[in-house]
């Protein structure tokens, strides 16, 4: 049973070594030149002129969980994708209904303005 594992393990060890090596290289051959400016918390050119704390408009927000919902849709699609031969029309008309929720939900987020950007 584990052994099924086993190249998603090699997988996830090869990833994080070839990323350690590329940022030790990094770190070793790239140039050390600080300076004020480099060191400096904004690199945007120009000096702070709010609080770091200010509010964000609640359509930042909105538009994030949307983002992130439409994300996770995708994400049930792929499994869905693979085993649908295997799961037949249940399986189909379901995703369908599904599909179909999300879809609604997106018409009345539309609708009501939430991704407008003013």
């Amino acid at each position: 049973m584990l052994e099924n594992y086993l190249p998603v393990l090699i997988f996830i060890v090869v990833g994080i070594a070839v990323g350690g090596v590329m940022i030790a290289m990094g770190f070793m051959l790239g140039p050390h030149r600080p300076d004020s400016e480099k060191l400096s918390p904004y690199e945007c050119g120009f000096e702070a002129f709010e609080d770091s704390r200010m509010k964000f408009d609640v359509r930042y927000y909105l538009v994030a969980i949307l983002f992130i919902l439409f994300d996770l849709e995708i994400a049930f699609l792929f499994p869905w994708a693979v085993v649908l031969k295997e799961i037949g029309w249940f399986g189909y008309i379901a995703m369908s209904i599904f599909l179909g929720i999300l879809v609604i939900g997106f018409i009345y987020e539309w609708k009501k303005g939430a991704l407008e950007w003013e």
